[in-house]
């Protein structure tokens, strides 16, 4: 079976131009997180913190003690950004 030298649709038309991609909507505006997101954001951050803990101190403090250390320090740094995201929301604005 020979294929045509060029590309062509099922019923033997020519294929269609592609013409620019349609034109989107209004932009979309931002707004507050919704509380899926926010939760859901919180206990990622919870628990990479919780993973970096115990790695440090279970894994990596038998090869670095500094390295340890570090990550418990980014481990610590982590909860108050996790707070703040997570109580973001309209209602508790001032």
């Amino acid at each position: 079976m020979q294929m045509p030298s060029s590309p062509s649709s099922r019923d033997g038309s020519p294929p269609s131009e592609s013409g620019p991609p349609p034109e989107p909507g209004p932009p979309r505006q931002p707004g507050p997180l919704g509380l899926g997101t926010r939760k859901r954001a919180y206990f990622i951050m919870m628990g990479v913190c919780l993973v970096l803990i115990v790695l440090a101190w279970m894994v990596v403090y038998r090869y670095s003690i500094v390295a340890a250390v570090i990550m418990s320090v980014v481990a610590l740094v982590i909860p108050p950004f996790a707070a703040i995201i997570g109580n973001a929301s309209p209602a508790n604005r001032q």
